[in-house]
Protein backbone atom coordinates (compact mmCIF):
# COMPACT_ATOMS: atom_id res chain seq x y z
CA UNK A 1 0.00 0.00 0.00
CA UNK A 2 1.11 3.54 -0.76
CA UNK A 3 -0.04 6.18 1.72
CA UNK A 4 0.09 9.69 0.23
CA UNK A 5 -1.38 12.51 2.26
CA UNK A 6 -4.96 11.58 3.12
CA UNK A 7 -5.22 8.87 0.45
CA UNK A 8 -4.31 5.20 0.37
CA UNK A 9 -3.57 3.33 -2.84
CA UNK A 10 -3.80 -0.44 -2.52
CA UNK A 11 -4.97 -1.78 -5.91
CA UNK A 12 -5.18 -0.91 -9.59
CA UNK A 13 -8.75 0.41 -9.21
CA UNK A 14 -7.38 3.16 -6.95
CA UNK A 15 -5.29 4.54 -9.81
CA UNK A 16 -6.44 6.60 -12.80
CA UNK A 17 -6.17 5.25 -16.34
CA UNK A 18 -5.78 8.73 -17.82
CA UNK A 19 -3.75 11.51 -16.28
CA UNK A 20 -2.57 15.05 -17.02
CA UNK A 21 1.18 14.99 -17.50
CA UNK A 22 3.91 17.44 -16.57
CA UNK A 23 6.91 16.92 -18.91
CA UNK A 24 10.05 18.11 -17.14
CA UNK A 25 13.64 17.40 -18.15
CA UNK A 26 15.72 15.88 -15.36
CA UNK A 27 12.79 15.38 -12.97
CA UNK A 28 12.65 12.04 -11.18
CA UNK A 29 9.72 10.97 -9.04
CA UNK A 30 9.66 7.45 -7.61
CA UNK A 31 7.01 5.59 -5.57
CA UNK A 32 7.08 6.82 -1.99
CA UNK A 33 9.29 9.78 -2.89
CA UNK A 34 8.63 13.47 -2.32
CA UNK A 35 9.15 15.99 -5.13
CA UNK A 36 8.74 19.74 -4.53
CA UNK A 37 7.82 21.77 -7.61
CA UNK A 38 7.56 25.46 -8.41
CA UNK A 39 4.69 25.93 -10.88
CA UNK A 40 4.57 29.17 -12.86
CA UNK A 41 3.57 28.48 -16.48
CA UNK A 42 -0.14 29.28 -17.06
CA UNK A 43 -0.88 25.88 -18.63
CA UNK A 44 0.53 24.04 -15.63
CA UNK A 45 -1.19 26.36 -13.17
CA UNK A 46 -4.40 25.31 -14.93
CA UNK A 47 -3.37 21.65 -14.68
CA UNK A 48 -2.82 21.96 -10.93
CA UNK A 49 -6.18 23.72 -10.49
CA UNK A 50 -7.94 20.90 -12.34
CA UNK A 51 -6.04 18.22 -10.45
CA UNK A 52 -6.91 19.79 -7.10
CA UNK A 53 -10.59 19.81 -8.11
CA UNK A 54 -10.35 16.07 -8.83
CA UNK A 55 -8.14 13.25 -7.56
CA UNK A 56 -5.06 15.44 -7.03
CA UNK A 57 -2.99 13.15 -9.25
CA UNK A 58 -0.69 14.19 -12.08
CA UNK A 59 1.94 12.30 -14.02
CA UNK A 60 5.57 13.36 -13.93
CA UNK A 61 7.39 12.38 -17.10
CA UNK A 62 10.49 13.39 -19.00
CA UNK A 63 10.62 14.28 -22.67
CA UNK A 64 12.39 11.59 -24.67
CA UNK A 65 16.11 11.76 -24.03
CA UNK A 66 16.88 11.64 -27.76
CA UNK A 67 15.10 14.97 -28.27
CA UNK A 68 12.44 13.57 -30.64
CA UNK A 69 9.68 16.02 -31.47
CA UNK A 70 6.04 15.56 -32.43
CA UNK A 71 4.61 17.09 -35.66
CA UNK A 72 2.99 19.88 -33.60
CA UNK A 73 6.36 20.93 -32.19
CA UNK A 74 5.92 19.44 -28.72
CA UNK A 75 8.68 17.17 -27.41
CA UNK A 76 7.77 13.50 -27.59
CA UNK A 77 7.39 11.87 -24.20
CA UNK A 78 9.34 9.08 -22.56
CA UNK A 79 7.45 5.81 -22.30
CA UNK A 80 7.57 5.59 -18.50
CA UNK A 81 6.64 8.20 -15.88
CA UNK A 82 5.39 8.25 -12.30
CA UNK A 83 2.03 9.18 -10.81
CA UNK A 84 2.15 11.69 -7.98
CA UNK A 85 -0.47 12.98 -5.57
CA UNK A 86 -0.41 16.66 -4.67
CA UNK A 87 -0.10 16.57 -0.88
CA UNK A 88 0.52 20.26 -0.31
CA UNK A 89 0.02 23.50 -2.22
CA UNK A 90 1.11 26.99 -1.27
CA UNK A 91 0.28 30.15 -3.19
CA UNK A 92 3.37 32.33 -3.50
CA UNK A 93 1.52 35.64 -3.79
CA UNK A 94 3.09 36.39 -7.18
CA UNK A 95 1.06 33.94 -9.24
CA UNK A 96 3.04 30.77 -8.59
CA UNK A 97 2.14 27.53 -6.85
CA UNK A 98 4.66 25.67 -4.72
CA UNK A 99 3.50 22.08 -4.49
CA UNK A 100 4.72 18.78 -3.12
CA UNK A 101 4.16 15.56 -5.03
CA UNK A 102 4.13 12.18 -3.29
CA UNK A 103 5.05 9.36 -5.66
CA UNK A 104 2.42 6.64 -5.99
CA UNK A 105 3.32 4.27 -8.83
CA UNK A 106 5.10 4.34 -12.14
CA UNK A 107 3.14 4.09 -15.37
CA UNK A 108 3.71 3.20 -18.99
CA UNK A 109 2.23 5.54 -21.59
CA UNK A 110 -0.29 3.78 -23.82
CA UNK A 111 -1.07 6.84 -25.91
CA UNK A 112 -1.12 10.59 -25.69
CA UNK A 113 -4.68 11.92 -25.79
CA UNK A 114 -6.11 14.65 -27.98
CA UNK A 115 -7.30 17.22 -25.44
CA UNK A 116 -8.78 20.69 -25.33
CA UNK A 117 -6.89 21.66 -22.21
CA UNK A 118 -3.68 23.72 -22.49
CA UNK A 119 -1.75 20.89 -20.84
CA UNK A 120 -1.11 17.39 -22.15
CA UNK A 121 -2.69 14.12 -20.97
CA UNK A 122 -2.03 10.42 -21.52
CA UNK A 123 -3.80 7.09 -21.25
CA UNK A 124 -1.62 4.84 -19.15
CA UNK A 125 -0.99 1.42 -17.68
CA UNK A 126 0.15 1.68 -14.04
CA UNK A 127 2.87 -0.49 -12.54
CA UNK A 128 0.58 -2.05 -9.95
CA UNK A 129 3.47 -3.87 -8.26
CA UNK A 130 4.80 -0.46 -7.17
CA UNK A 131 1.94 -0.24 -4.66
CA UNK A 132 3.95 -2.70 -2.54
CA UNK A 133 6.81 -0.36 -1.68
CA UNK A 134 8.80 -3.06 0.07
CA UNK A 135 8.69 -5.52 -2.86
CA UNK A 136 12.26 -6.70 -3.48
CA UNK A 137 13.70 -4.54 -0.70
CA UNK A 138 15.32 -7.55 0.96
CA UNK A 139 17.44 -8.20 -2.15
CA UNK A 140 19.08 -4.75 -2.11
CA UNK A 141 22.84 -4.70 -1.40
CA UNK A 142 22.47 -2.03 1.27
CA UNK A 143 26.13 -2.04 2.29
CA UNK A 144 27.30 -1.68 -1.30
CA UNK A 145 24.86 1.17 -1.87
CA UNK A 146 25.96 3.02 1.27
CA UNK A 147 29.63 2.48 0.47
CA UNK A 148 29.22 4.01 -3.00
CA UNK A 149 27.23 6.91 -1.58
CA UNK A 150 29.84 7.58 1.12
CA UNK A 151 32.62 7.52 -1.47
CA UNK A 152 30.72 9.97 -3.66
CA UNK A 153 30.29 12.34 -0.71
CA UNK A 154 33.97 12.07 0.20
CA UNK A 155 35.16 12.77 -3.36
CA UNK A 156 32.91 15.82 -3.58
CA UNK A 157 33.57 16.96 0.00
CA UNK A 158 29.89 16.75 0.93
CA UNK A 159 28.14 15.88 4.17
CA UNK A 160 25.02 13.80 4.86
CA UNK A 161 22.73 13.05 7.78
CA UNK A 162 24.02 9.54 8.42
CA UNK A 163 21.78 9.00 11.43
CA UNK A 164 18.68 9.39 9.26
CA UNK A 165 20.23 7.40 6.44
CA UNK A 166 21.06 4.41 8.63
CA UNK A 167 17.50 4.37 10.01
CA UNK A 168 15.85 4.45 6.57
CA UNK A 169 14.29 1.30 5.13
CA UNK A 170 15.87 -0.15 1.99
CA UNK A 171 13.04 1.07 -0.25
CA UNK A 172 13.17 4.58 1.19
CA UNK A 173 16.95 4.67 0.96
CA UNK A 174 17.15 3.49 -2.65
CA UNK A 175 14.42 5.77 -3.97
CA UNK A 176 15.56 8.81 -1.98
CA UNK A 177 19.18 8.46 -3.13
CA UNK A 178 18.04 8.02 -6.74
CA UNK A 179 15.84 11.12 -6.60
CA UNK A 180 18.59 13.27 -5.07
CA UNK A 181 21.28 11.98 -7.43
CA UNK A 182 22.93 14.64 -9.64
CA UNK A 183 22.80 12.64 -12.87
CA UNK A 184 21.42 13.65 -16.25
CA UNK A 185 18.07 12.88 -17.92
CA UNK A 186 19.17 9.59 -19.51
CA UNK A 187 20.54 8.25 -16.24
CA UNK A 188 17.45 9.32 -14.31
CA UNK A 189 15.22 7.63 -16.87
CA UNK A 190 17.25 4.44 -16.44
CA UNK A 191 16.74 4.64 -12.67
CA UNK A 192 13.01 5.16 -13.17
CA UNK A 193 12.66 2.24 -15.57
CA UNK A 194 14.66 -0.23 -13.46
CA UNK A 195 12.35 -3.23 -13.00
CA UNK A 196 12.83 -3.59 -9.23
CA UNK A 197 14.55 -2.06 -6.22
CA UNK A 198 17.54 -4.39 -6.49
CA UNK A 199 18.20 -3.37 -10.10
CA UNK A 200 17.58 0.30 -9.31
CA UNK A 201 20.13 0.16 -6.48
CA UNK A 202 22.65 -1.63 -8.71
CA UNK A 203 22.12 0.96 -11.44
CA UNK A 204 22.65 3.80 -8.98
CA UNK A 205 25.84 2.19 -7.65
CA UNK A 206 27.17 1.74 -11.20
CA UNK A 207 26.39 5.37 -12.09
CA UNK A 208 28.02 6.57 -8.89
CA UNK A 209 31.16 4.50 -9.42
CA UNK A 210 31.47 5.84 -12.98
CA UNK A 211 31.02 9.41 -11.74
CA UNK A 212 33.66 8.90 -9.04
CA UNK A 213 36.11 7.38 -11.53
CA UNK A 214 35.54 10.26 -13.94
CA UNK A 215 35.98 12.92 -11.27
CA UNK A 216 39.07 11.21 -9.85
CA UNK A 217 40.57 10.92 -13.33
CA UNK A 218 39.92 14.59 -14.07
CA UNK A 219 41.49 15.60 -10.75
CA UNK A 220 44.54 13.51 -11.53
CA UNK A 221 44.84 15.01 -15.00
CA UNK A 222 44.59 18.48 -13.55
CA UNK A 223 47.38 17.74 -11.07
CA UNK A 224 49.58 16.34 -13.86
CA UNK A 225 49.05 19.41 -16.04
CA UNK A 226 49.96 21.69 -13.15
Amino acid sequence: MVHAGNANYTREADLPDTVPVFPLVGALLLPGGQLPLNIFEPRYLAMIDDAMAGRRIIGMIQPRVDGAMLPNGDPDLAKVGCLGRITSLTESGDGRYVINLHGIARFRVIEELVVRTPYRACRLAPFVADLDLSHGAGEVDREGLLAAFRMYLDVNQLEADWESITKASNETLVNALCMMSPYGPAEKQALLEAPDLKTRAETLVALTEMAIARETSEDGLGQTLQ
